[in-house]
């Protein structure tokens, strides 16, 4: 299938699917004539990076932890430092939470403080 049907199929923009292929998430093959040819196997690989993108997970991350992906669930199969990187994710989300936590009891007390 060509870029645009790709796009439309998984929601993700052309302008996207180029980026991830630029940061080697993806690597459709050729058609003789230039044209990427995505397989239904890329339109998975774009529904993962959807997925963990909408964990909170950067592209860098999501393309260490790519391989280990092996559904469109979130289902691993062992690889190297999964473990680990699964880890410093939660540990970062406890972060913002933990700041967002701070500064929702900041705006409670200004807002108290007006009534």
């Amino acid at each position: 299938m060509k870029i645009g049907e790709l796009s439309r199929r998984t929601g993700v923009s052309v302008r996207m699917l180029r980026y991830y292929e630029g940061e080697g998430l993806l690597a459709p093959p050729r058609t003789d004539a230039g044209y990427r040819d995505y397989s239904p196997a890329e339109e998975k690989t774009v529904r993962r990076i959807k997925m963990l993108g909408a964990a909170g997970m950067t592209l860098d991350t999501i393309q260490r932890l790519l391989p280990c992906v092996t559904t469109d669930d979130p289902t691993f199969k062992p690889c190297n430092d999964l473990r680990r990187i699964l880890a410093q994710q939660v540990g970062m989300l406890d972060e913002r939470i933990e700041t967002l936590n701070q500064s929702r009891s900041i705006l409670a007390g200004f807002l108290s403080s007006v009534n």
